[in-house]
């Protein structure tokens, strides 16, 4: 199976330039986790809650940034026909929490993220009983 069959449909993305206070506030008043910061509707970089978190607690004037001052460039992403099983390796091997999935013209389609692998593997798991 690939990730188009577990990927999030719901996707917020930002501009580079949108402050840090608008950011935090989306995380406060919706369930996300990532959000993904795109320039003429290409993919250029990502902001989870935990980035957030961790910026704020080191710097006491994170909210004064802009989204491309704290976003993360070093981007791993995949497209719609990547396996599950190969987007899982990628976030392991990588210690990431998600994954955007992008066009072939690198731009935002949707995101995978590991609640979303963790579904998939929890609702097909086979049972191994020891005897």
């Amino acid at each position: 199976m690939n990730v188009a069959s577990i990927m999030t449909r719901n996707v917020l993305t930002v501009e580079m330039d949108y402050s840090i206070q608008i950011i935090r506030d989306i995380f406060k008043n919706f369930e996300f986790h990532h959000i993904l910061v795109v320039e003429n509707h290409k993919l250029i970089g990502v902001i989870s809650d935990r980035d957030l978190i961790d910026r704020e607690e080191r710097d006491t004037i994170t909210l004064d940034k802009k989204a491309h001052e704290i976003m993360s460039r070093n981007l791993i992403a995949v497209d719609v026909e990547t396996s599950i099983e190969k987007a899982s390796d990628l976030m392991l091997e990588n210690n990431i929490s998600c994954l955007p999935v992008i066009s072939p013209q690198s731009s935002v389609e949707r995101i995978v993220s590991w609640k979303d692998i963790l579904k998939f593997y929890s609702k097909n798991k086979i049972c191994h009983c020891l005897s």
